[in-house]
């Protein structure tokens, strides 16, 4: 698979986001500061109210997010009516997963009306990369291997992108797509949202007949022009699992 060529940076590398969340929680456990929400409010909200239209809440479905962060993308979910033990966020910092939890306790603790459920999000530590590195099961399910009705991720890709290659010369880039294939169910929803790459980028990705994966659709953003090039922000599609052929 070709991929852009992006310098290694710090936001690719471990070490960063351990030292970056374990600042967050001091700072949440002190002044309930929750951190930013990664891309702003704009991005989360439209991948928000395209679950919604497309993974309705009454449909009961089981929800990962791909590099959880502060968790406040699954908190969002939680308050547009999704069942909140039925979201898994997942992350390969400690400190996001610590962060992410005691914000979900407290949020529930300040709940006074009972009205979410956030202490039931489940968060995990996790390196999504590495297949032997356990992904909880979700909810009624007894493996996490084509479980998941929607797959998120807002900027976790982009962080990816910016690793150094392996031992071997490979681009951790190129383990996410089949990763992602292998995780959701047949008719299942991945939602990324990337300020690195753009839309026909992102599909040229994931839209792959060897993954299984269908490009499904994307969300529009306002667009400037600068330097004779017309673009947005931020690029965030959909894709679809293919469902198994009954012939």
């Amino acid at each position: 698979m070709n991929t852009l060529d992006f310098d290694p940076s710090k936001l690719g590398t471990k070490d960063h986001w351990d030292q970056r969340y374990a600042q967050e929680l001091i700072n949440f456990r002190e002044n309930r500061f929750e951190g930013e929400v990664w891309f702003g409010e704009e991005p989360e909200e439209k991948m928000v109210e395209w679950a919604q239209t497309h993974v309705p809440p009454q449909s009961s479905p089981n929800i990962l997010d791909i590099g959880s962060g502060n968790g406040h993308l699954l908190f969002a979910m939680v308050e547009a009516g999704y069942d909140a033990s039925r979201l898994t966020g997942i992350d390969y910092s400690q400190g996001s997963v610590d962060l992410s939890a005691s914000i979900g306790k407290q949020r529930e603790l300040d709940d006074a009306n009972d009205e979410n459920a956030y202490g039931s999000v489940v968060f995990a530590t996790c390196d999504f990369l590495d297949a032997r590195s356990p992904i909880p099961s979700p909810k009624d399910q007894n493996t996490s291997d084509c479980a998941w009705d929607l797959i998120l991720d807002k900027g976790t890709y982009d962080a990816i992108s910016l690793m150094d290659n392996d031992a071997q010369g490979n681009a951790p880039l190129d383990k996410y797509p089949p990763r992602v294939a292998a995780l959701l169910k047949p008719g299942g929803h991945f939602l990324i949202t990337s300020c690195n790459f753009t839309e026909d980028e992102l599909k040229e990705r994931f839209a792959m007949p060897v993954f299984g994966l269908e490009y499904e659709d994307s969300i529009p953003y306002r667009k400037f022009t600068f330097g004779g090039k017309t673009g947005s922000s931020y690029a965030t599609v959909a894709f679809t699992k293919q469902s198994v052929s009954s012939g």
